[in-house]
């Protein structure tokens, strides 16, 4: 088995833990390492995520880590959470039985893989990577507002003006888009979520299409100009003259899984709209101590 592990470089707790990692498993599995933690693994190959091609890659960090790994690295993701919320993380870092429990049932074949949808986006006829979250389009200027048109499948639906307009996922749906009242969406749902960032003179609203739609945004009016951001990490520049397209895309994020679920996952998390309270001892997560 071919290990791929990646971590935040400037959280020292998770380059420690990818050195933990690499004990666990140096003598047990093939290990390659990012370039991003040339810190970590002396003597092993490091690569950039684009080059690794492992079987699974293990993340440890938050979900900007999780992010920027699925968005470079097309091999099933074990997310290790070693930052604040961790929405998409399967291991917690502050526990350090779960880690050990977790590699080893990694080790041993004993996970299976859950596939979430991507976003898929052109500007004009240039392509952009895919977003595991979502696509952001804004005004370049800070506290400006814009115009922005909305077309679907092609047809104009009407203009709205707002800071920025949001198309997200449903695993981006417990992100940015929840922040701007957008809905929780059931990550095993394939569905686009279109939110507005503090619209002018209208209610935030959000709209749920089915997957197979297309959102064509354009920028009308701002000053100076609009950006498309990609997961709150890549920027690109947006003109009218060549609206961005998003849609859903032909490739799926892969995660690695032990047996917690959509909501257990986001439970203590301040996500939910209910309190957790009086939540019932069933709905522990799920333990991670490898099977006998």
């Amino acid at each position: 088995m071919k290990i791929g592990l990646t971590a935040h470089p400037e959280k020292p707790g998770a380059l420690e833990l990818a050195a933990h990692v690499v004990e666990l498993t140096k003598d047990r599995a093939e290990l390659v390492l990012s370039d991003e933690i040339g810190s970590v693994g002396a003597g092993l190959p490091h690569l950039p995520l684009e080059k690794m091609s492992p079987d699974v890659l293990v993340a440890i960090g938050g979900d900007g880590t999780f992010l920027h790994s699925l968005r470079r690295c097309s091999a099933p993701l074990l997310p290790i959470n070693a930052g604040t919320v961790g929405v998409l993380a399967e291991v917690e870092a502050r526990q350090p039985r779960e880690i050990d429990s977790a590699i080893e049932r990694l080790l041993r074949g004993f996970y299976f893989l859950e596939e979430r949808m991507k976003l898929a986006a052109e500007i004009g006829r240039r392509s952009l990577p895919d977003a595991t979250n979502e696509f952001v389009v804004h005004s370049a200027a800070v506290a400006k507002m814009g115009l922005f048109e909305i077309a679907f499948d092609g047809h104009v639906a009407g203009r709205l003006r707002a800071d920025g307009l949001i198309v997200a996922s449903p695993t981006g749906s417990t992100a940015y888009s929840l922040s701007s009242r957008g809905p929780i969406v059931d990550s095993a749902v394939d569905a686009i979520v279109l939110v507005s960032i503090a619209p002018f003179r209208t209610d935030p609203r959000a709209v749920i299409l089915e997957p197979l739609r297309t959102v064509q945004l354009r920028p009308v009016e701002t000053s100076p100009g609009a950006v498309v951001v990609a997961d709150g990490d890549s920027e690109y520049p947006l003109d009218p003259s060549a609206p961005v397209t998003i849609y859903r895309s032909p490739r799926r994020a892969v995660l690695v899984r032990f047996g917690s679920q959509f909501f257990q996952r986001l439970r203590g998390k301040r996500i939910l709209p209910w309190s957790e309270e009086f939540a019932e001892e069933g709905s522990k997560l799920a333990d991670l101590s490898p099977p006998p």
